[in-house]
């Protein structure tokens, strides 16, 4: 009996097998808009669950990357290394120091960059980034992206701590700026926030230029998404933040300290995130599974889809306390989180690239790489976007009714054993082995 059979006779034919096709197209593979000119910084959302308000002593970490609706972002992987001394790392837009080891990550980047939206390392720490606007401009200059930060944190820092250390540093001495977008017409340039996660804490990291405050959270739930939150429960700050802010007549010791209050435009520092509240209702029974839900969620905003913007990729991480037990991180690797899969990542000792959610190399000749910068547009797409979108394309043709009769029995069961798979991965606590080095 054809899967478009078996669904009929169980009322459920139109709605299940939809989204099973776009799922099926995302699972066994791994168009362009007009490029708007945007003033605002993208409206992406992070999260993160601590105990008592997730299950099991487990910590979750998920973001919606929000980015230009024609962007592909890739999932890549980067082994662990040694590096000579003197030696140097290229990043997006400069050249810095490196150090003698980075660390293995595995990040999800838009493809023309060398950071990344958001990632985790082999240490189970976790870093997303959001652009944000403040009263200080951002440099046009080029120096580091935060998304390059955000990379360079992973590679570096075993810790949450010692992941902000390192981008506060990196801060301080290359400074922040450059075109966030592949757009040779207009730079976008922005200030960055950061959400850092381990298996014991979570900091809040907001900067503004070379400035920075940071609030260390251990427990319930928390979001940050493209306006500045901090405001004065401040854990660790730039040395010199308060007699700046002094200096530029933004804040006097009448008053607390307030630093969203301080660097952000108008009421900009207003709560942002709606996606907290669904959380926070979960009482403690946060799991991958709710924040995953929460990331699909369109009703909400968390989920982008507008005229200027798309959830190009998403993430969800899964840290349990235990450090016995290892990390399970999803990515998703396409665009619309409500269309997507997640995928599982376990770090291990023989990680195998796959080079289907890969993009295209162009080497020295990437537009990226020249002077000016981004005067051409490559194709980017790797083989899961194109069969994600593929799939998309179905959606709104007359070939769906064809392809769901072709749709085979056997079809079916690789979908339910996918299910199956994706529910087995959930709780790493509960569902691998001790000891043992186990991928889905």
């Amino acid at each position: 009996m054809s899967c478009l059979l078996a669904a009929t006779n169980h009322g459920r034919m139109n709605n299940f097998l939809l989204y099973e096709i776009m799922n099926w197209a995302n699972a066994n593979f791994y168009f362009s808009f007009p490029f708007f000119r945007m003033a605002a910084a993208p409206p992406s959302y992070c999260f993160v669950a601590f105990p008592p308000c997730s299950k099991d002593g487990l910590v979750v970490f998920g973001k919606n990357s929000a980015r230009p609706r024609d962007e592909v972002q890739e999932v890549v992987y980067f082994a662990a290394a040694t590096h000579d001394p003197g030696s140097k790392v290229e990043c997006t837009y400069i050249e810095i120091e490196q150090v003698p080891k980075t660390h293995a990550v595995v990040l999800s980047r838009p493809s023309w960059l060398w950071g990344a939206e958001m990632g985790a390392n082999e240490h189970g720490v976790c870093v997303a980034n959001e652009a944000v606007v403040t009263r200080e401009p951002a440099s046009e200059s080029e120096a580091l992206l935060g998304m390059d930060l955000v990379r360079l944190g992973l590679e570096r820092g075993a810790t949450a701590r010692e992941a902000l250390d390192v981008i506060v540093a990196l801060l301080e001495e290359h400074g922040q700026g450059g075109n966030y977008y592949e757009d040779g017409s207009s730079c976008h340039a922005f200030q960055s926030a950061f959400l850092i996660v381990d298996r014991n804490e979570a900091w809040i990291l907001e900067t503004s230029g070379k400035y920075w405050a940071a609030e260390k959270i251990t427990e319930g739930v928390k979001c940050i998404c493209n306006q500045l939150s901090l405001t004065t429960k401040i854990d660790a700050e730039h040395p010199e933040l308060r007699n700046y802010v002094r200096s530029q007549g933004w804040w006097n010791d009448d008053t607390d300290f307030n630093f969203s209050e301080v660097f952000s435009l108008d009421d900009d520092h207003l709560a942002c995130c709606s996606g907290r509240e669904s959380l926070e209702k979960q009482g403690g029974d946060v799991s991958a599974q709710t924040m995953i839900d929460v990331l699909r969620d369109k009703d909400s905003g968390v989920c982008v889809d507008s005229e200027s913007f798309l959830t190009t990729a998403s993430i969800v991480s899964v840290l349990p306390q235990d450090p016995s037990f290892p990390c399970v991180h999803y990515f998703t690797g396409t665009p619309d989180p409500s269309r997507s899969i997640f995928k599982p990542f376990i770090f291990v000792d023989d990680v195998k690239l796959v080079p289907k959610v890969q993009s295209p190399s162009f080497g020295d000749d990437d537009p990226a790489k020249k002077i000016p910068r981004f005067q051409e547009k490559p194709d980017r797409r790797h083989e899961l976007y194109k069969a994600h979108e593929w799939a998309r394309s179905l959606l709104e043709s007359d070939q769906l009714q064809w392809l769901l009769l072709a749709f085979s029995q056997e079809d079916c069961k690789v979908l339910q054993a996918l299910k199956e798979s994706l529910h087995t991965c959930e709780f790493a606590g509960k569902n691998i082995s001790r000891g043992k080095n186990v991928t889905c």
